[in-house]
């Protein structure tokens, strides 16, 4: 199998004209032309070295961005090939070419808002505004100009993290559009619209770790004795927080969208709505006497808070990013009244939770099994650093011997 490009050029009325770049194929004797739509000028390919010329001054960055979709495509061609000898299947030409064809018409911006429509459609509506945000600053990032997954390449995506980060978008965010784009990318790989390149190895999609957000377990009784008769809302937000912190740090997604049917046999069972995990809450006294709080209010509800009411999933989700704004606003309503030198926020009570049980000396498999997490690592990120205090207290039980 052989593949080239080419340009061919025409002269009407002796002027010269551009031409349509297009791909040589040959391949048992035979051969195919596939265009490609790139018109060039003479002056601007290079026939011998069969590449785009460095154009004229100004012209450079259009220059490279056409090499860049020849360079793709003569890859895509050359992954094609490979895969159907790797099969060792029968192939000819017009194998290729379909294929080819097929994985051209795939562009990544409707490849994503195909994504997005799935998600919606499986009611993962959180997941679909996480790809709708990324898509959106991608967007920004190409100035709107859609690009066939033969241009996300390593350069490409090393070019847009150096947008972000002369954006001065935190490192965080950074990693959490380039894990988005990357599950994006392996869908299409998957489905064999692109061949694998690995074109995220070489920036960040970790996730750091976050600042303090614990509180210590003075402030969370503090929290549960403030006198809050005066203000209904301010006492559903305590309520909640307390809640959160005494049902192992559970989220605050999954308390709005716990139902009454979640609660049996003096234990909530319900699914992580972030990863799907299944777990199992023992009702303890703090817990059950605020869902008893609550049940007159919600008693033609099915769901345990009055967070949410709609039926529709739509309506139902925007339900809930509205509860989740008034929640944070009134936690930060909260942390005044108690006079913190740091804000509370729907995350503090779950970090609350896995600091306190460190603390208390629990194994961080255990705090990490609690927490629904699917690795001892997302934890740690949980986790606040120990005081000082704390420290210095175990390093003298440790060489406490060497003066005996």
């Amino acid at each position: 199998m052989y593949g080239k490009s080419k340009s061919q050029t025409s002269e009407i009325d002796g002027r010269r004209e551009s031409g349509c770049n297009l791909y040589q194929l040959c391949h048992k004797r035979q051969s195919r032309q596939i265009t490609t739509g790139i018109r060039l000028f003479p002056d601007q390919w290079d026939a011998r070295r069969e590449r785009v010329m460095v154009s004229l001054a100004g012209r450079d960055a259009a220059t490279a961005v056409v090499q860049r979709q020849i360079d793709g495509d003569l890859c895509l061609l050359r992954a094609i090939v490979g895969d159907f000898e790797a099969r060792r299947e029968e192939y000819g030409l017009p194998d290729v070419v379909g294929r080819f064809r097929s994985s051209e018409r795939f562009t990544v911006f409707a490849f994503v808002e195909k994504q997005i429509a799935c998600l919606r459609a499986d009611g993962k509506l959180g997941t679909a505004r996480n790809y709708r945000r990324t898509l959106n600053s991608f967007s920004g990032f190409l100035n709107g100009a859609d690009i066939p997954f033969s241009l996300l390449d390593e350069r490409l995506v090393g070019r847009y993290n150096d947008w972000l980060q002369r954006r001065r978008i935190v490192r965080n965010t950074v990693s959490f559009y380039m894990r988005v784009l990357r599950a994006v990318f392996n869908k299409a790989v998957r489905e064999g619209i692109v061949p694998q390149s690995s074109p995220f190895r070489n920036v960040y999609t970790g996730v750091d770790r976050t600042r303090k957000r614990a509180v210590g377990e003075e402030t969370v009784i503090r929290l549960r004795r403030l006198n809050l008769e005066h203000s209904p809302s301010l006492a559903l937000a305590r309520d909640i927080f307390i809640f959160s912190y005494c049902a192992r740090g559970m989220a605050f997604v999954d308390i709005a969208f716990l139902r009454k049917q979640d609660i049996a046999g003096g234990a909530i069972r319900y699914v992580r709505r972030k990863t799907g995990q299944h777990l199992t809450i023992r009702i303890e006294p703090c817990m059950g006497d605020i869902i008893e709080r609550y049940s007159q209010v919600t008693r033609t509800s099915d769901y345990v808070f009055p967070l949410l009411n709609a039926k529709d999933p739509v309506r139902v989700f925007s339900q809930y990013q509205t509860a989740l704004g008034y929640y944070n606003r009134r936690l930060k309503r909260l942390a005044d009244l108690l006079e913190l030198e740091m804000p509370l926020s729907s995350y503090t009570s779950r970090h609350t939770w896995a600091t306190t049980a460190r603390n208390h000396n629990v194994p961080l498999s255990v705090i990490s099994a609690g927490m629904g997490h699917a690795s001892e690592k997302t934890t740690q990120i949980y986790l606040a650093s120990l005081e000082s205090s704390v420290i210095d207290q175990a390093n003298r039980s440790i060489i406490a011997s060497l003066y005996v």
